[in-house]
């Protein structure tokens, strides 16, 4: 099933997340990594600054979260997590889809370059890569994160946003 995450949720999100992200451990930039990779205060921020979660429940068990974030022209996909012993079940390409088919603005999602099976996955769904120049852009317009994580980063538009470049 799923919905939207509530207050209640936020252990089982933070949960969620920080088992999923040791994925990126070997992959991102070892400055990039931190254990915890979220840390609940950076969640609660997350939150505050409008990324609104959905969660994959599965016998009463949040297994699965995505959010997204309206930054006025664009909505952009955030968070997307898997618990690891889910993974390849195909629950990111259901809470994907949810998010897309509620998204009243077009989509942009940012990933780390060198994390090839989450650049393969949106593509997958129907997301393309911008360009490198585009992509600084978009990350210093519409993320908030250190220059840093930009330059190892890319940007995936999905065909809404494309088809208006």
């Amino acid at each position: 099933m799923i919905r939207k995450c509530e207050d209640k949720d936020f252990e089982a999100m933070y949960a969620v997340i920080n088992d999923a992200a040791r994925a990126y451990r070997d992959v991102i930039p070892s400055d990039r990594w931190r254990e915890p990779y979220m840390p609940r205060k950076e969640l609660l921020d997350e939150i505050h600054d409008g990324v609104e979660f959905w969660g994959y429940e599965s016998g009463g068990r949040l297994i699965g979260v995505m959010g997204i974030q309206d930054r006025g022209d664009v909505a952009l996909i955030r968070h997307a997590y898997v618990a690891t012993a889910e993974r390849r079940k195909g629950i990111g390409g259901l809470l994907l889809a949810e998010l897309t088919r509620r998204a009243e603005r077009p989509l942009l999602v940012g990933t780390w370059a060198d994390a090839d099976w989450a650049v393969r996955f949106y593509e997958k769904h129907g997301f393309g890569l911008v360009s490198a120049e585009e992509k600084d852009r978009l990350l210093k317009k519409y993320w908030k994160i250190p220059a840093r994580q930009v330059e190892t980063s890319v940007v995936l538009a999905d065909e809404h946003y494309r088809s208006t470049v």
